[in-house]
């Protein structure tokens, strides 16, 4: 190992002290060198201290989050309980759908069915279904919800999770308002 044109202390240590070090001459004496090494060691355990500092705080920073997440949650479902009380149990709610692809209609398919075995699913979840890569489905859940599809998001482990507006899932249902030719809608 060469050393180059490093400070340690008062000594600097260049290209021709190196050489007269590594022949043996006595450039450094080995307390000092000792304590050049200790007060470097001791420079780093202070560094490396106060990045686990950060990593705690950045930590518990994310655990606030994803509980004040869960509390607006919360409240949102007490919001939509407020409203159906207010309205007499009847939420009317306009949904004005521009018409979609046929991809976007796979998607939103593949959304539509997966939701109904589980309340969110993952971008992952869907690519799987319909054979593309996630970042496509991420597209044209964008494209869904600029036509007016209303999907709701949220975040778990940083992991983006989706679901159809719960309304909007029993309208569909009634008439499809996608425009999504399955099975049953077809013999409708």
């Amino acid at each position: 190992m060469v050393l180059k044109g490093i400070k340690i202390g008062v000594v600097e240590i260049n290209e021709a002290s190196t050489q007269k070090l590594l022949l043996g001459s006595p450039l450094v004496s080995v307390e000092v060198f000792k304590e050049v090494i200790s007060s470097l060691k001791e420079e780093l355990d202070d560094h490396r201290l106060s990045i686990n500092d950060n990593t705690d705080e950045i930590q518990s920073s994310f655990a606030l989050l994803c509980e004040l997440d869960k509390k607006i949650e919360k409240i949102a479902e007490r919001l939509d309980e407020l409203h159906l009380a207010v309205n007499g149990g009847k939420a009317k709610k306009e949904f004005k759908i521009t018409p979609l692809t046929n991809k976007e209609k796979e998607v939103f398919m593949a959304l539509y069915s997966l939701g109904e075995v589980q309340p969110f699913v993952s971008y992952r979840q869907i690519a799987k279904k319909v054979r593309s890569s996630e970042n496509l489905v991420a597209s044209y859940i964008t494209n869904l919800i600029e036509k007016g599809v209303p999907i709701i998001k949220k975040y778990d482990g940083g992991i983006a999770y989706i679901k159809l507006d719960d309304l909007f899932r029993q309208v569909q249902a009634k008439e499809n308002l996608v425009g999504v030719n399955t099975v049953l809608s077809y013999w409708m």
